[in-house]
């Protein structure tokens, strides 16, 4: 009688090991996540008012290679110290994490450096958009006195017409041009490469149809984002970079919540109409949490912080700490990677 119990109790045994390993139980382990109709909501509110980044251009071609060159070129500054890259440092997403940067002699400039990442579909460029394309702004800190400090744009040129190596890649370039080495040429070319600086992220895959993409705290986040009315500004593909807004549009003045020192006017000192007094370029959002300090004068350190401020200004809202952690959750989702190109030890 033992004995046959001890071959059923072994049978059993192994019929339960079968059904832990059956195929049908590991097709349900890796089974999709049920897709609720809140999901779906959720999607069609984010792909309606954010969009996949725009294709970048590509990296490699004798034009964005020179211009990898350029943007990394100290030569471009007066003391042969300062390049783009000093302030918008590629291997730290685009800026330096200060508040305010300092050029060739220690001098501070008077607004924060913005990323150069995902920056070629933006409006405009500088905080005050007061250059219309990255043609346009790679040429002002160039030839600004704060910082790269060259008095004007032959004395800039000048070092390259001596140097062998940059006579031939202008020449590669721009092989129709008669005297090649050329302030246009030099801005062209950084712009080029500057094109290629896209992140994507895994919000790109979330809004190109998986849902499984964000997390459900970063989905939430995404739902107090645009319900709280975020959406107002930060939208299109850079969540911002779109349109220029007043900061302190509700709540004001500004600097009574940042604690800002000084009192920028804004797009107002680029176009002198009172009507433009205290907006700025709505910064974008991608990488934000990378992008510290805040603002157009880096005022404000922290994330978390730099939302409750928006909320207040912008919109009369009093968000609870629980929405700031939310909304914050959602945004540090932004974050993409840095493409291999852009760093200087890679491929030239």
């Amino acid at each position: 009688m033992k004995k046959t119990l001890l071959v059923l109790a072994g049978l059993a045994s192994i019929v339960v090991a079968c059904n832990e390993s059956s195929p049908e139980k590991e097709k349900s382990e890796t089974q999709e996540p049920v897709v609720t109709e809140a999901d779906t909501k959720l999607m069609k509110q984010a792909q309606a008012f954010f969009k996949v980044l725009p294709d970048a251009e590509q990296f490699g071609d004798a034009k964005t290679k020179l211009g990898k060159k350029l943007y990394y070129e100290t030569a471009l500054s007066v003391n042969n110290k300062i390049s783009c890259n000093s302030c918008h440092m590629l291997d730290k997403y685009g800026v330096d994490n200060k508040s305010l940067s300092s050029g060739h002699d220690e001098s501070l400039g008077s607004r924060n450096s913005p990323t150069v990442y995902n920056a070629y579909f933006h409006i405009s460029q500088f905080w005050d958009g007061r250059a219309a394309d990255l043609k346009e702004q790679a040429g002002g800190p160039i030839l600004n006195p704060v910082e790269m400090g060259m008095p004007d744009s032959s004395v800039c040129i000048s070092d390259y017409k001596g140097r062998i190596d940059y006579i031939d890649e202008f020449k590669a370039v721009y092989p129709n041009d008669p005297d090649p080495v050329t302030f246009d040429n030099i801005t062209d070319a950084i712009a080029a490469f500057e094109k290629t600086l896209s992140t994507p992220s895994k919000f790109d895959t979330y809004l190109g149809g998986d849902n499984a993409a964000l997390s459900a705290d970063e989905k939430a986040g995404l739902e107090t984002f645009i319900n709280t009315g975020c959406i107002t500004c930060h939208m299109g593909p850079g969540l911002g970079g779109q349109m220029y807004q007043k900061f302190g549009l509700i709540n004001g003045p500004y600097w009574d919540y940042t604690g800002s020192e000084g009192h920028d006017e804004g797009r107002f000192e680029a176009t002198g109409n009172e009507a433009d007094k205290y907006f700025f370029k709505v910064p974008a959002l991608r990488n934000v949490e990378k992008t510290s300090p805040y603002f157009h004068d880096g005022s404000v350190a922290d994330l978390g912080e730099a939302v409750k401020i928006m909320a207040k200004t912008q919109l009369n809202k009093d968000l609870t700490d629980a929405e700031v952690q939310s909304i914050v959750t959602f945004l540090n989702a932004l974050t993409g990677e840095i493409p291999a190109h852009a760093l200087l030890a890679e491929n030239n």
